[in-house]
């Protein structure tokens, strides 16, 4: 396997090494990987382009790497524990031989599909196994995929569709999740009434529930896959190959197809799986993420799969049937490293240490956190009463457009601070800017998060259009890829995240742009205009605060907050719900009708001191009139 970081001296001098010589850094970590042909350059970048490549002209598959390097050793040992949404229902496990046989199967199926290298496959499946067997067969066949997240609405998965111009949809009748079934099938056919791409669609029984099938476009998994062969040759691609394309939401309303490639983020998703979390052979690694986001990508998938490692699938809620679900799945299959969202540990601090008291918890080795910072309280929480005081905890730190964890403590080797998450791993060049884009050098600084030098999983493009990936990351502070997100450097020079510095609202781990979710309010007839900022949420990190001009001729305000909610929903998804509607007469807007949502941002968190200079507002009364209104907003 590649190097693994085993002692904070062994993480500086690694560290040193990687910032000094990258290319030898990674080269070193490359060589460890089964290569069809081995790489003529390590890499070849230009940040004012974009141009980024990573391991030049190297082939490979990265599914080689997963099934056929791991089969003669480990292919007797797990690869994947599937726990269902209801406790009372079997769990299943997957060997390495086993999901060999299966994604060969599905990559036959694939292909008998007209699926050909290059195409683009829609996933929208609930989370099962066979969600990560459909990942792996695309790769295998040269297929590039796009997993979106099973909560999405109809209108967000056709949007999706369309922008790749995808050729099949995997999914499945329905999906579990707590108490609830999603019907995913008939939101797919809703869908595609919005697509013209779409050939096939394969569908997955999950929960029986009768569905509609379009002859000639429909077809049942079941039926796909009988009598097919398990042995499959994997497509030789290039290291800069697309292997999938994830949507995120940006400042703008469309969301943007991230775009990685095949070999750098191979290399970055094993390389920070081993070391963040301190993988050994033998160990449980259950992320609690779904894969329809990139920590499920890289570290459900991709991470653990490529490292041999056994990795938990679990389709359920963290509160349900009750709140020591997750608890009792730990000592259930004597998890080693647990990963979930301060959101899901938030929520399960309020129901008290009861849930977590009665369960053992003994086989837990390293605990992580993903998706935002981890506030103070959840930390202790989490350290004392989940950890037992004994268990490191990896706050880490990074996005879908990084393809992997970009600063985090090491498991047990990084002293760690509440809150903090620490230093960069080895390869990673973070550096700090002002506004103005000057550097701000040494320790007790803040200002920008930027980074110098590219890394094997960073994004490679935004999906038909490079001029946005430039707009958005390397725009803003020439020769820097810029994160979005402000950043403290402590004076022990430990870095913590201060979060979004752009219009983007961290939901529950989860980026929501404000331009998306104020398209969406404004398709509702009465609305006529919006502004859509974060606020801090309790259990959620931030939630969703929606100032809106409104015709209230026919409505109360109650109906129109109801409407407006759903509009959102049945748009977007449930994820996007504004938590709070605030109906007003007027937004504060500047003279050229910029809204000044830094006004609104500052009332949304009950901050109502020092709004600086009102005056230049077109009208000033405004900001004293929603003011007076705050306590009106919605409250869920």
């Amino acid at each position: 396997m590649s190097i693994k970081i085993q002692t904070l001296s062994g993480y500086i001098h690694e560290y040193q090494k990687s910032i000094l010589d990258p290319e030898a850094f990674w080269s070193r970590v490359a060589e460890s990987f089964y290569w069809r042909k081995k790489w003529d350059e390590v890499v070849e970048f230009d940040f004012t382009i974009p141009d980024i490549k990573w391991f030049v002209n190297g082939k490979l598959n990265i599914t080689e790497n997963i099934l056929e390097r791991h089969l003669y050793t480990i292919g007797d040992k797990p690869a994947i524990i599937w726990e269902p949404n209801d406790p009372s229902e079997a769990h299943r496990v997957i060997t390495y031989t086993d999901l060999h046989q299966q994604v060969c199967r599905m990559s036959n199926v694939l292909k008998s599909l007209g699926v050909e290298k290059g195409d683009r496959i829609i996933i929208y499946m609930p989370m099962v196994p066979e969600a990560a067997v459909a990942m792996l067969a695309c790769a295998r066949v040269g297929a590039i995929h796009s997993v979106v997240f099973a909560g999405f609405s109809a209108n967000s998965l056709a949007d999706r569709i369309n922008d790749c111009t995808a050729k099949v949809v995997i999914t499945a009748d329905g999906g579990y999740r707590g108490a609830k079934t999603t019907p995913i099938k008939s939101i797919v056919d809703d869908a595609l009434t919005r697509t013209e791409s779409i050939e096939k669609v394969l569908v997955l029984k999950r929960t029986g529930d009768s569905v509609n099938m379009k002859p000639g476009r429909d077809i049942w998994w079941h039926d796909a896959h009988e009598g097919v062969d398990d042995k499959h040759k994997a497509e030789e691609m290039d290291a800069e190959d697309m292997l999938f394309i994830l949507y995120t939401s940006g400042s703008t309303g469309k969301p943007k197809g991230v775009v990685h490639s095949c070999g750098g983020y191979m290399i970055y998703s094993q390389f920070t799986f081993q070391n963040v979390f301190q993988y050994s052979v033998g160990d449980i690694f259950w992320c609690t993420a779904d894969v329809g986001w990139i920590t499920g990508h890289s570290y459900i998938v991709y991470g653990p799969l490529l490292t041999g490692a056994t990795t938990l699938m679990f389709e359920g809620i963290p509160t349900w049937p009750d709140p020591s679900r997750f608890w009792e799945i730990v000592d259930k299959h004597k998890v080693n490293q647990f990963y979930t969202a301060p959101t899901a540990l938030r929520s399960l601090q309020a129901f008290g240490q009861e849930p977590v008291l009665k369960c053992d918890l003994s086989s837990l080795k390293v605990l992580g956190t993903v998706g935002e910072p981890i506030n103070e309280e959840a930390w202790h929480w989490y350290h004392d009463h989940v950890g037992k005081g004994r268990c490191p905890i990896v706050d880490t730190w990074w996005q879908t457009e990084t393809g992997g964890i970009l600063i985090s403590p090491i498991a047990g080797i990084t002293p760690t601070k509440p809150s903090y998450a620490t230093l960069p791993l080895p390869g990673v060049d973070p550096i700090i800017l002002d506004n103005e884009g000057k550097v701000l050098k040494g320790n007790s600084v803040e200002g920008n998060l930027c980074i110098k030098f590219p890394w094997p999983g960073m994004l490679r493009t935004t999906y038909g259009d490079h001029k946005r990936c430039y707009e958005n990351y390397f725009s803003q502070f020439k020769g820097y890829y810029f994160t979005g997100d402000g950043v403290k450097r402590d004076e022990d020079g430990y870095y913590r995240i201060l979060g979004r510095v752009d219009d983007v609202i961290n939901v529950s781990g989860h980026r929501m742009g404000t331009a998306e979710v104020e398209n969406a309010i404004n398709e509702h007839p009465r609305v006529v205009e919006s502004a859509v900022v974060g606020y801090p949420h309790e259990v959620k990190g931030q939630g969703i605060y929606a100032f809106v001009i409104a015709d209230m001729s026919d409505r109360t305000e109650a109906n129109l907050k109801r409407e407006i909610r759903a509009m959102v929903n049945n748009i977007i998804g449930p994820i996007a719900k504004p938590d709070r509607i605030q109906v007003v007469h007027g937004l504060p807007k500047t003279r050229s009708g910029k809204i000044m949502r830094r006004i609104l941002r500052k009332i949304a968190q009950g901050d109502l001191s020092n709004f600086g200079d009102t005056s230049t507002l077109l009208d000033p009364n405004v900001v004293e009139e929603i003011i007076a209104g705050k306590d009106s907003a919605l409250v869920e």
